[in-house]
């Protein structure tokens, strides 16, 4: 088919045939599609498609594909002979070390169930049998059956250019509880013949059937075969199977006699040679629509051979990791061991719909998002931090909004009171998709759970100090003006809820100027309390302590001075100048900003995590937590743990001698050393 140098859909005079050039997910070809009129499915699309929000993302994506390609090509062009002969030798030595991890002693069997939801519900309601069927609605469809397909409908595809292509296509609504069903029945199956397996969708998995084959002297067709049987004795369902040496060819294999059908590839490296030699491509997963274009337009790789042709050039231009990916590609590598579990690192869902702005309905998609990911993290009993918000807007622009909370949750509750608020923050919006994703769980790396008793900033803050005595009673000013407005918990600290809206210039809060002011009034009382409150005498008798005077303190207020000024030049491109939240004047609206800039004004420029502007508590707690680290990280190298509290003093007034005895001091732990944040503060506290 002909390439066209002109934007995707754009109307060139000199070409009457612009749909030629346009090429989405829709004019992808899958399984079943084989006979169908490319060009026509490639024409209905694009006319179906032109003056969308749809087509308007496609051209800016096809802008941006086209000017990657171009910088390639300049590069490409400046390759020099002797550059050329340089990537050639290190793509030589790469290619021999990458031939010396072929492991050809494994057999790996994939099976992908046939068009698995059109499938389930055909088998639910049998009447649908021989006719043109897609799961979804007019916006989106999951699936299509083999019917279908013969038109060009497919996955992904919007319900009304499908039935464009196919005027007698049958919706059917999508039921995620009757495939959930199916797909155990199919697992139950699988663990028959490799107990850990590895599942990488509802309808898709991979067995590693080695052992099965040696123990039961049969070959790996053999156990294809078997398998697919008793999946549809188990189901009624068919599937689709291949056989090859390691995971990515069994893969290709399993598409190459869809649907139920088998292919095996032996373990033979010729074999594999020979089959990869002429793959197009794009039949390899983790290739995709770019990723194609710029191996075929900049180098003219279509075939997994030419990988191997073209190794210098894919060494000169791409990064180590990529010119691996492409030379295994080209020797018909892949994964061979069973990859050892893993605690998983996020668990998600999500949902397209037809693109609105009603709040309701929003929130109502939002709800059954929360119930849903409630639901899947009981099931696996897992407890997260981090909760993502990923929405499309109708113009297709993919936004993601994620808030890191106090505690670990997983109630449907909890999970619904904090996505209302990044959802909130972005109205007014139409969206035609929302997801939810919760990350960072209860578990770490090592699957060892979190201390418990370890403190955080917000537990010191509202306990008073790090020995568990509670500085006061402390209660919400707010707490008669709503309900919701303010939530405190011994846990967490003080969480602004934004399902309120709530005027905050009420007659309970005459001497509170805004949100933040009332933060920093907290703080300032409690400051107040720790600097008034007595510090325990040893029961050891104390040194003599040398009594400060006017001059003492001036030396170290000046120390102070220098090391508050170090610490802000340390990071001037993300810390605003001065740290001055205890001071008399802590109440006023000007010294309420918040300690560092968001960029864009939604992400920590120092961690990354996203908050949206309404989460003025979060972010004030967030920005603590940052500057006790710097802090810490400061003290625990430079030992300058006595310089902020005395200027604390200092700035209060306390400029004379002292009566009171204090006790002496540790000296600081050494910079390897590793100082809790809650130690920290107990011997902070002791120079308040």
């Amino acid at each position: 088919m002909a390439k066209s140098e002109t934007s995707v859909g754009s109307e060139d005079p000199s070409s009457s045939r612009p749909w030629e050039s346009y090429h989405t997910v829709f004019t992808n070809a899958k399984a079943g599609m084989e006979g169908v009129d490319k060009e026509k499915v490639q024409r209905i699309v694009y006319e179906m498609s032109k003056g969308s929000k749809y087509f308007e993302n496609e051209e800016k994506k096809e802008a941006y594909t086209k000017q990657k390609i171009e910088n390639m090509r300049i590069q490409y062009s400046k390759l020099t002979a002797q550059d050329i002969s340089h990537h050639q030798k290190i793509a030589d030595k790469r290619i021999l070390e990458l031939e010396a991890t072929r492991d050809l002693s494994r057999i790996w069997l994939h099976v992908d169930m046939d068009a698995f939801y059109a499938a389930v519900e055909t088998l639910c309601n049998p009447s649908l049998k021989g006719r043109p069927m897609a799961v979804g609605s007019m916006s989106m469809l999951s699936t299509a059956n083999y019917e279908a397909r013969k038109f060009g409908v497919r996955a992904a595809m919007p319900g009304f250019i499908a039935r464009k292509l196919c005027p007698e296509l049958l919706f059917v609504p999508v039921d995620f509880q009757k495939y959930n069903h199916y797909s155990n029945l199919t697992r139950k199956v699988f663990q028959k013949y490799d107990p850990n397996f590895l599942a990488s969708s509802l309808d898709e998995a991979y067995l590693d059937i080695t052992s099965v084959c040696k123990e039961r002297g049969i070959t790996g067709g053999e156990v294809a075969e078997e398998l697919r049987e008793s999946v549809h004795l188990e189901t009624g369902l068919t599937c689709s199977a291949g056989v090859a040496p390691n995971r990515l060819l069994a893969k290709v294999c399993s598409d190459i006699n869809k649907p139920n059908g088998q292919f095996v590839l032996p373990n033979d490296r010729s074999a594999v040679v020979t089959f990869i030699s002429s793959l197009p491509i794009r039949k390899i997963g983790g290739i995709g629509k770019v990723t194609e274009r710029i191996l075929k337009d900049v180098f003219g790789i279509a075939t997994c051979e030419e990988m191997l042709q073209k190794s210098s050039f894919l060494c000169g231009l791409f990064s180590r990791s990529s010119a691996d990916f492409f030379l295994s590609i080209g020797l018909g590598l892949g994964g061979t061991d069973t990859p050892q579990y893993r605690m998983r690192k996020s668990i998600s869902n999500e949902r397209t719909f037809s693109a609105t702005e009603d709040e309701a309905f929003l929130f109502q998609k939002l709800v059954d998002l929360s119930e849903m990911l409630s639901a899947d993290m009981k099931k696996e009993g897992l407890f997260g931090r981090t909760l993502t918000l990923k929405l499309k807007t109708a113009s297709f622009e993919v936004r993601s909004r994620a808030v890191t909370l106090p505690s670990y949750i997983s109630s449907s509750e909890e999970i619904l009171k904090h996505a209302s608020k990044l959802l909130k923050a972005e109205f007014p919006v139409s969206l035609r998709l929302m997801g939810l994703r919760m990350s960072h769980f209860s578990e770490d790396k090592n699957g060892i759970p979190p201390d418990p008793t370890q403190k955080t900033l917000s537990n010191f803050i509202l306990s008073g100090d790090a020995s568990g005595g509670k500085t006061s009673d402390y209660r919400p000013l707010v707490s008669d003006v709503c309900d919701n407005t303010f939530s405190v918990d011994e846990n967490c600290c003080p969480t602004y809820c934004a399902e309120t809206s709530c005027d905050l210039h009420d007659s309970s809060m005459e001497n509170q100027a805004s949100d933040s002011t009332y933060s920093c009034h907290v703080i300032g009382n409690i400051n107040e309390e720790l600097n008034e409150s007595v510090v325990p005498q040893s029961s050891e008798p104390q040194p003599k302590v040398h009594e400060p005077t006017d001059t003492d303190h001036t030396i170290k207020s000046d120390k102070f001075d220098s090391y508050v000024g170090q610490l802000e030049a340390s990071s001037c491109d993300r810390w605003e100048a001065g740290v001055n939240c205890a001071n008399d004047e802590a109440g006023s609206v000007s010294d309420q900003k918040q300690l560092f800039l968001w960029v864009d004004n939604y992400k920590c420029p120092i961690c990354g995590i996203e908050l949206p502007p309404s989460f003025i508590e979060e972010r004030q707690e967030h920005s603590d937590f940052h500057l006790a680290e710097k802090l810490q990280d400061e003290e625990s190298g430079n030992h300058h743990r006595s310089f902020m509290p005395q200027q604390r003093a200092a700035r209060r007034g306390h400029t004379g001698s002292s009566s009171r005895q204090k006790k002496k001091q540790k000296p600081s732990p050494t910079a390897s050393k590793y100082v809790p944040i809650d130690a920290f503060f107990v011997k902070t506290n002791q120079n308040f």
